[in-house]
């Protein structure tokens, strides 16, 4: 049997056909394969990106609300200082009223305060009184009395007017007050002005 020459070529044409066809599937799929992995490359890029201003973002909210809570805290001193220590000039002006009662009580001779002599003995207990009220009201505001003698000197609630030798007494302590210092709530108000023995 000899196949016609037309046969031949159909039957090549087909199978040529079947061949381009399998080639252009299989090109298809390798084109819908590069598309798919570079739109994935595109969405794992956009996913990192996103991922690091996220971070970013939390970062920064993060360190605002510790900035916040700072201040917050940094307000919250200044006001309870100010409660504390608002009336410190007012306190400092009232010192000098201490010291001139204190002053006047002490210049009072002792002997003088008889029942023979009560106007001076009605005045001395006036003025003992309203020292002793004055001492009162200070400590109730958190004004506490530095009446160091004996005490070791510290730069921080003394002051120093002179240094003197002193038998018995143990070098650096203080020997003499010449004024009484304060103290408004742990903090020096005004230092006590004081003598120091000396080597």
């Amino acid at each position: 049997l000899r196949t016609s020459p037309r046969l031949l070529c159909a039957a090549t044409q087909q199978k040529n056909t079947g061949q381009n066809l399998e080639e252009d599937q299989s090109q298809s799929q390798n084109e819908h394969k590069a598309e798919s992995s570079s739109a994935e490359k595109l969405l794992a890029e956009e996913k990192a990106k996103l991922e690091e201003q996220l971070k970013e973002v939390t970062d920064k909210y993060r360190r605002a609300l510790a900035d916040a809570e700072n201040v917050r805290q940094r307000s919250q001193k200044l006001v309870e200082e100010a409660k504390l220590y608002g009336i410190q000039s007012f306190c400092k002006d009232l010192l000098e009223v201490a010291d001139i009662l204190e002053k006047a009580t002490e210049s009072v001779p002792k002997e003088e305060i008889k029942d023979e002599n009560p106007h001076l003995k009605s005045l001395y207990e006036g003025l003992v009184m309203t020292e002793v009220q004055i001492q009162k009201v200070f400590k109730k505001h958190g004004l506490l009395r530095l009446n160091p003698v004996g005490a070791k000197f510290d730069p921080y609630e003394h002051e120093a007017l002179f240094h003197t030798p002193m038998e018995g007494q143990e070098p650096g302590t203080i020997a003499l007050v010449s004024k009484i210092g304060y103290k408004l709530h742990g903090r020096t108000l005004r230092p006590a002005l004081v003598g120091v023995v000396k080597d």
